[in-house]
């Protein structure tokens, strides 16, 4: 798998692969949401089979998990190394993450809250950025557009980043500056 160097490489790639196979990344936004809750409704199913004795909660992870993997495989058709595994527990510890945040929040730690949110989200930041190839190169970031109209005609326009402001730095800052830019579920 080739690894994309440049938000305008991206966006050449979606546009070409559109051409072929029409596919928006909003879409495969939600997909991930709902594969998080495949591999919590698994991880229930266990859980709930371990604490009740029943064996008909275990009975049910199969079915639950082929459909997950068939999901996971409309966003990683194609992988190299353990991607399918990182990519499934990046996910997974994202979508945990979240959880204990919002039970921090319903009691009232609202820092503690904001912190579980914010690690939740690198994570899920790594799922995207390692699937969509930008993890292990430099990523370098084309300056967006004025004015980004969430247009369907500007679709391409809206999905290139703002440019980096100079106190954003690291890999996790330009991870977290591409998912908020190009994988937006509100552009339809």
């Amino acid at each position: 798998m080739s690894k994309i160097k440049t938000v305008k490489e991206f966006v050449e790639k979606m546009d070409a692969a559109k051409k072929v196979n029409p596919k928006d990344l909003s879409s495969d936004q939600d997909l991930s949401i709902g594969i998080m809750n495949l591999i919590s409704i698994e991880e229930h199913l266990m859980f709930s089979g371990a604490k009740t004795g029943k064996t008909e909660f275990y009975n049910m992870i199969n079915g639950v998990r082929d459909l997950r993997k068939r999901m996971m495989q409309k966003i990683i058709p194609s992988y190299e190394g353990e991607v399918w595994c990182i990519s499934k527990h990046l996910l997974a510890a994202s979508m945990r993450l979240f959880e204990v945040g919002t039970k921090a929040q319903s009691s009232g730690d609202a820092a503690q809250a904001n912190e579980l949110f914010d690690e939740s989200y690198n994570l899920y930041c790594l799922f995207w950025g390692l699937n969509m190839g930008m993890i292990g190169g430099d990523l370098k970031y084309a300056a967006a557009p004025k004015s980004q109209k969430a247009t369907k005609a500007a679709q391409p326009a809206a999905i290139a980043p703002a440019p980096m402001p100079e106190t954003a730095k690291g890999g996790m800052s330009k991870l977290k500056n591409w998912v908020k830019n190009a994988v937006n579920c509100c552009i339809e």
